[in-house]
């Protein structure tokens, strides 16, 4: 199915463009060192903090809590995952946790996305639709040279994803129709909830995202309108 019809494209950005995995590790490992946990694996920490990450989301979504940064959420959840490294969150110096929290704005794209972005965005909008807010988008981008033409998603909706109103409103941010706009992901649901919105769909191929027991997302299960194995075959696939 052809996307000539098609805007602006936006982007989940963790798992799809930045590698969330192996960033997050990095940045652990010298602090489980630190602080007593050196035994532990920095891909499991990563894991861990990573896995309360919807939960913490779908109370918002759901109305139990007001919207929150996810600079918060993931904050919160940090100071929750420490305990099950053997980390007494007490015993850190608040500088020190506030700086491991950062180490999701220091995450490195995937080898293909940077010449993907580039290409898509010579005829199109581009843009990530991430839960990620606006400054962690930002210091993502300053960071590894994301070509973004605007910074949208959960805190411009002041909602997260899957959640309608945070694919509408981005939509509605660039003054385009939902069809006009085509969400990348490499994450199956988020492209149905995207669908389900009106918005046209690409499915990037990250099998490695979760590390190499990887078991969800290793290929496209639906019919969307594109599904490429990088960003590059997708910039192929429409043309760009």
């Amino acid at each position: 199915m052809t996307l000539h019809d098609v805007k602006a494209f936006v982007f989940d950005v963790f798992g799809t463009v930045v590698d969330w995995r192996g960033g997050v590790a990095r940045e652990a490992a010298p602090f489980l060192q630190r602080y007593g946990a050196a035994g532990s694996q920095p891909e499991a920490f990563a894991d861990a903090w990573r896995s309360r990450y919807v939960p913490a989301m779908r109370k918002i979504i759901s109305g139990q809590r007001s919207f929150v940064r996810l600079d918060v959420l993931h904050r919160e959840n940090l100071l929750d995952v420490l305990p099950e490294f053997g980390i007494d969150p007490k015993t850190v110096p608040s500088e020190a946790l506030d700086e491991l929290n950062l180490a999701w704005h220091r995450l490195d794209p995937w080898p293909d996305s940077i010449t993907g972005l580039q290409r898509l965005k010579a005829r199109h909008i581009i843009a990530p639709l991430s839960n990620g807010n606006i400054r962690l988008m930002v210091d993502l981008a300053k960071r590894a040279g994301l070509p973004w033409d605007a910074i949208l998603g959960a805190e411009i909706a002041q909602i997260y994803k899957p959640d309608p109103q945070a694919y509408l409103r981005t939509a509605e941010a660039l003054m385009l129709k939902p069809e006009e706009v085509c969400l990348v992901a490499a994450h199956n649901d988020d492209l149905a909830a995207a669908r389900k919105c009106g918005l046209r769909t690409a499915f990037i191929a990250r099998p490695y995202e979760r590390g190499p027991g990887q078991t969800v997302d290793l290929k496209a299960e639906s019919d969307w309108d594109v599904v490429a194995n990088d960003m590059n075959e997708l910039a192929d696939a429409v043309g760009a």
